[in-house]
């Protein structure tokens, strides 16, 4: 079993872009896979490993001083959900578009998951899920409004011409491991909303925490990694996931007519061009070359750095 660990915390890190290298070395040398996230607010990602390395992991990062406010969700799974090692650099660690709008500064109310029932039975209170469409789409808790959001970078103007009836209201919000609400709540407050909550945590900790059998979590919730989605104990669901336009997709979709392995899926289905298909299709070509020789096949896009101590190898993308 690999320990899977998903982390942020939003701190100022003037010099984000020189602690790229030593944490992409470490991670390199532990054999960690997975992407984490920098920018001038904090650190973001989810990586995967033997215990023992994310335990020195998260060592490095709390030896370091300033992240000594990391939240952090485990989860395992039997193999690792991730090919690569990434560590990219970022103008936001979670990409809302909009300056100046600091969770360190000014957030929502923390709610943690034994509280939560209590709260969005409320029949005051309007609950909204920041996430994607197509995380909506999987699983979302009974009775959350879905703001149809391609990107996170939607919300601003979703919140601006369908939220504002709520202004006097109390407003409770919830996303997968609890960033996004950090921005979507502190933006709330920007404009003058008063009463505003969200799930400490995210989804991922209230299956972690909830009894099934209380639980008003409705299906699955959609991860970034190739587990695709889990369920109550963060247990893998039974989602797979399109290769060709990364949305979740069911054993009926490969089922589909329009389903074809690693190149389209009923809900891509003739939305892409000639060229990208030429290459999904070589790069199913050689995915299975690979099955074939035992391999496993990691893509040929990144770049690599080397440990001159170790020599492994680790993948950055900028």
């Amino acid at each position: 079993m690999f320990t899977v660990c998903a982390l942020y915390q939003f701190v100022r890190l003037d010099d984000f872009e020189k602690f790229r290298t030593p944490l992409c070395t470490l991670m390199a040398d532990l054999e960690i896979k997975g992407t984490l996230l920098l920018a001038l607010e904090g650190l973001n990602g989810t990586v995967a490993g033997t215990q023992d390395a994310i335990d020195k992991l998260v060592q490095f990062l709390e030896d370091d001083g300033r992240f000594n406010n990391l939240e952090i969700k485990f989860s395992q799974a039997k193999k690792l959900p991730f090919k690569r090692l990434k560590v990219k650099l970022k103008k936001e660690i979670v990409t809302l578009g909009v300056e100046h709008i600091d969770p360190l500064s000014s957030v929502g109310t923390y709610v943690k998951p034994k509280d939560w029932n209590t709260l969005i039975n409320d029949p005051d209170v309007v609950l909204i899920d920041t996430r994607n469409d197509y995380e909506y789409g999987i699983g979302s808790f009974k009775g959350a409004i879905n703001p149809n959001t391609e990107t996170f970078r939607e919300f601003p103007a979703y919140t601006k011409e369908n939220l504002e009836q709520y202004r006097d209201k109390k407003v409770a919000m919830f996303c997968t491991g609890g960033i996004r609400c950090e921005k979507s709540t502190a933006y709330l407050k920007s404009q003058g909303f008063k009463s505003v909550y969200h799930l400490h945590g995210g989804v991922l900790k209230y299956l972690e925490e909830m009894d099934e059998a209380e639980s008003l979590w409705e299906g699955e919730c959609f991860v970034f990694d190739e587990r695709v989605a889990v369920k109550h104990n963060l247990e893998q669901g039974q989602y797979d996931q399109c290769h060709a336009c990364r949305y979740p997709i069911t054993a009926a979709d490969k089922q589909h007519q329009h389903y074809e392995k690693g190149i389209s899926c009923p809900r891509c289905h003739g939305t892409r061009s000639e060229d990208q298909l030429s290459r999904y299709k070589e790069r199913q070509h050689q995915i299975e070359l690979a099955k074939v020789r035992g391999e496993e096949h990691i893509g040929d896009n990144a770049a690599q750095i080397i440990n001159a101590k170790t020599k492994k190898k680790a993948t950055i993308s900028s």
